[in-house]
């Protein structure tokens, strides 16, 4: 089972996993540098729920600012028929990169693994196998 939260974060709610990126709207915070979102509203952690009323106690999730960008630009077209009324603007959000590092409840916390790392796994018993012959 991988863990999850549920934050609110730039006026909005966001399902983070560990490992995952998100852009959500702009942050007033610098690349690469580390930021603690602590308005965690739910997590789910190796099958333990955590529910807040309104947000869960000690639970914090890690991230890093990874860049600053802006979001592909959406047509926003205004016009009222028989006037001769047309407007015609676009618009491009900001947006901020953010990278989950861990989610943190009380003191355990559920860090990001790599993938293609090396785990370490046990090898099943092999069976031993003979062949029967039959002398005739």
């Amino acid at each position: 089972m991988t863990s999850y939260a549920i934050i609110e974060l730039g006026g909005t709610q966001w399902r983070v996993e560990p490992g995952r990126f998100y852009d959500i709207n702009r942050l007033p915070a610098e690349p690469d540098t580390q930021i603690t979102i602590d308005k965690v509203l739910f997590v789910q952690d190796e099958g333990e729920i955590s529910v807040g009323q309104p947000l869960v106690e000690g639970a914090t999730v890690e991230a890093t600012v990874l860049q600053h960008l802006r979001d592909r630009k959406i047509i926003v077209y205004k016009m009222q028929p028989k006037k001769k009324t047309r407007k015609k603007q676009g618009h491009r959000q900001e947006l901020t990169r953010l990278m989950i590092d861990s989610i943190n409840v009380g003191g355990s916390s559920s860090k990001a693994t790599k993938k293609g790392a090396p785990t370490a796994v046990e090898p099943e018993p092999v069976a031993a196998v003979t062949q029967e012959t039959d002398d005739v």
